[in-house]
């Protein structure tokens, strides 16, 4: 179904995909018939004699139905995501002319030059310089949260490389604009051989340039080690304007906000606020683009393309954001970490597109500059009110008005004038007593800044888009290793389970504020992590009482068997149509259940656990950067399709006792069949922890049979063994007896 209205003048078009949604709407209300079902055998036995009931102990019953209230909880909030899927097209050749297209900013954050490599920074800012884009309308921002000298090194080499590198790509048409990446033959050589001699003797000329540009930056790295002299979080804040006199070329302007160890920075959403107010004195473009420092791009259209939703005359009133979802350029074809989030794209971001629009993301989104600096922003808005929200600095108020254009080239004396003016915003006391941060900028309660400042934008009226194009528009590194899988996860676990205890909770901040199926995704976002509650639940008490021949399903002969096999079978059945019916395979398939049930029993733990800490004040909000550092072995291991079990002890002896237990559950339980014959009651809790097995099985290869380096280290095997056994015998203590 296309959106009616008239066809010339619109930029883009929403489809909703009308069989997929009722395929959702119709499973969503079969399998919520049988959850029904369930909640009603659960209830029941409550109320029967005592003596019909005494054979199953009523606390592991208790357990056992609280965890399946709470799946079931979780699992009908996220069928909101499958309400309203939408796809869209876009029209790029209705834009109008490029003079009058709006100017971009685009920040590029980085933060330790250790685990982001300068010259892979520099990659991505060449690549965001060579946008297909007017280049006077394009002003490139890096945010340098370690202040390296490195990285500002790298950020002069960068810009004078793109002086050769620009032209190239535009008068050739070359669509791979990240010089990595086109120079590695990773992709085809856009039919170089039919170009002639004069456009292969460019090329080269270039990429001799671009090796030569690579050794300096390296041997600059290694003279000056792999940081530099970063500043270690205390210095006054820099900012350089690169090649403001080429008025051919995009500026690049260096940002290492003020730090002091007795301030809070707030992380990315802090330099990002940062970023808005500098930009605001030197080019205050009324669009911004966001990109992680190793998120290049990948397809110079992107610009165009974000525009045909910012400028589109139905979308743009409301439109804060348009996201581009995240994409990378190394996953493996066996993808065992699930590094490509397919469901994260598919079902949760396209879903949401059919709402109000998808979250924010973090990176690859065009953002309306405007819609940062929150309701404050009024014509008819005092002084004093203005200074009291966005700090004591007339300039910058000044930039609010969309008619402010600054002008740096005006001369040294104007610049100067304009970087001491941007000197003061970047200095960590101007915030203080503002609403930085609070209701202007990007928010700053919760590590997932990205998604709260999305939520709360949606709250204030805004909408957003997701573009979805069938070539990446920006790719960057995916992890290939379990242990920094489970740190980043952690991290944003911890984030969402921050927006969920805050104020910002969905369940009262959004009902009244935003739509309730959009509210109902977010309520779902902030509380999915408290899936590792049955999760852990059906991981243990199931197998205890199969170990002591307790039955706590149903038997086969129960009509009610076929409600709890039917429950199991439909969600599984429904993840794998889901999987195949957006490209997946059912090896797919298979690696999403299994990294979901790590990621269960781990990561959601943890990260919850994190954030209820701080929420209590037991520990401090941390970030570290996720590593961009490829390590060959972690690489191998991951291309062979191995976990690389070389983690935090304490996350691995907890999934390998789980799947210990779940072993001598199922041997006694087979066992117990076979002496007693009890299997009619017991079948139930003999396949789901065969399913746990068979879905742990890298975890029992790591353990058994596997000697290379990212095997499970035979001391946490012993000691996993010994605490199940623990865990076996006081179970059967506390819970029966």
């Amino acid at each position: 179904m296309i959106e009616a209205m008239d066809n010339s003048l619109r930029l883009q078009l929403s489809h909703v995909r009308k069989s997929i949604s009722i395929i959702n709407r119709t499973y969503t209300l079969i399998h919520s018939t049988a959850l029904t079902a369930l909640l009603y055998y659960r209830v029941s036995y409550l109320f029967q004699n005592p003596e019909t009931r005494s054979h199953t102990p009523t606390f592991p019953w208790l357990l056992v139905f609280s965890g399946e209230l709470i799946l079931s909880f979780i699992w009908l909030l996220g069928q909101a995501y499958r309400w309203r899927s939408v796809t869209r097209t876009l029209f790029p050749e209705r834009l109008p002319d490029d003079k009058h297209l709006p100017a971009i900013d685009v920040f590029i954050c980085t933060a330790d030059p250790k685990r982001e490599p300068t010259f892979g920074v520099m990659n991505t800012v060449i690549s965001a310089m060579a946008l297909d884009y007017p280049l006077e309308k394009l002003h490139v921002y890096v945010s340098d949260d370690g202040g390296s000298s490195v990285t500002l090194y790298g950020m002069k080499e960068a810009w004078a490389f793109a002086r050769l590198w620009l032209p190239f790509c535009c008068t050739h048409g070359i669509k791979t604009r990240c010089p990595e990446l086109y120079f590695s033959g990773a992709e085809d050589d856009e039919d170089g051989e039919l170009r002639g001699n004069e456009f292969l003797e460019e090329r080269q000329k270039i990429k001799i340039e671009f090796e030569l540009l690579r050794e300096r930056v390296m041997r600059t790295t290694e003279n000056c080690g792999a940081g530099g002299d970063s500043l270690n979080g205390d210095h006054p804040p820099i900012i350089e304007v690169i090649g403001e006199e080429e008025g051919e070329m995009p500026i690049l302007v260096y940002v290492s906000r003020e730090k002091r160890p007795s301030h809070r920075h707030h992380f990315k959403a802090g330099a990002i606020n940062v970023l808005l107010r500098v930009s605001s004195m030197i080019s205050n473009s009324p669009y911004i683009l966001v990109l992680d420092c190793d998120m290049y791009c990948n397809d110079p259209s992107s610009a165009r393309q974000a525009m045909c939703c910012h400028l589109d005359p139905k979308l743009s009133p409301s439109l804060a954001f348009v996201q581009f979802p995240q994409k990378f350029h190394n996953i493996s074809s066996n993808d065992i970490y699930d590094s490509q989030i397919r469901s994260a794209i598919t079902t949760h971001w396209e879903g949401m597109d059919g709402l109000d629009g998808p979250v924010l993301s973090g990176t690859g989104f065009y953002m309306k500059r405007v819609a940062l600096y929150g309701t404050s922003v009024q014509d008819d808005t005092n002084l004093t009110e203005l200074r009291q929200t966005f700090g004591y600095s007339d300039v910058f108020i000044k930039s609010l008005s969309q008619k402010y254009k600054p002008n740096i080239s005006n001369g040294r004396d104007s610049l100067a004038a304009i970087l001491r003016e941007a000197q003061l915003l970047a200095a960590c006391q101007f915030e203080n007593q503002t609403k930085w941060g609070e209701e202007v900028g990007f928010l700053y309660h919760s590590v997932c800044e990205d998604v709260l400042t999305g939520y709360n934008l949606h709250c204030k009226g805004w909408t957003s888009v997701l573009c979805l194009p069938s070539k990446p528009q920006f790719l960057g590194s995916s992890i290939t290793n379990l242990n920094d899988l489970l740190v980043q996860n952690t991290r944003c676990i911890s984030g969402l389970v921050d927006i969920g205890i805050s104020k910002f909770c969905p369940f009262f901040y959004g009902p009244l504020k935003t739509s309730f199926l959009q509210n109902i995704c977010y309520a779902e976002l902030s509380f999915f992590s408290f899936y590792f509650l049955p999760e852990w639940c059906f991981a243990t008490i199931p197998q205890l009482c199969l170990f002591n021949g307790i039955p706590l399903y149903p038997e086969v002969s129960s009509s009610f068997f076929v409600v709890f096999a039917f429950i199991f079978l439909s969600a599984l059945s429904k993840h794998l149509w889901e999987v195949m019916s957006t490209g997946g395979s059912i090896r797919t398939w298979i690696n999403e259940q299994r990294i979901w049930m790590i990621k269960s029993v781990t990561t959601l733990l943890y990260g919850s656990l994190d954030a209820i800490m701080k929420r209590f004040g037991m520990r401090k909000a941390s970030f570290s950067p996720t590593n961009k550092v490829s390590d060959s072995d972690h690489v191998m291991l991951y291309q062979m399709g191995k976990f690389d079990f070389r983690i935090s002890n304490t996350v691995l002896t907890s999934m390998v006792t789980l799947v210990v237990l779940n072993m001598a559950a199922f041997i006694a339980g087979v066992a117990r069949v076979i002496v007693f014959g009890n299997w009619e009651k017991l079948l139930m809790q003999i396949l789901l922890s065969l399913y746990i097995l068979i879905m742990a099985s890298p975890v029992l290869e790591g353990m058994i049979v596997r000697k290379d380096n990212g095997r499970i280290p035979f001391s946490i095997t012993l000691f996993s063994v010994v605490l199940a056994m623990v865990i076996l015998t006081l179970g059967s203590v506390v819970l029966f007896y």
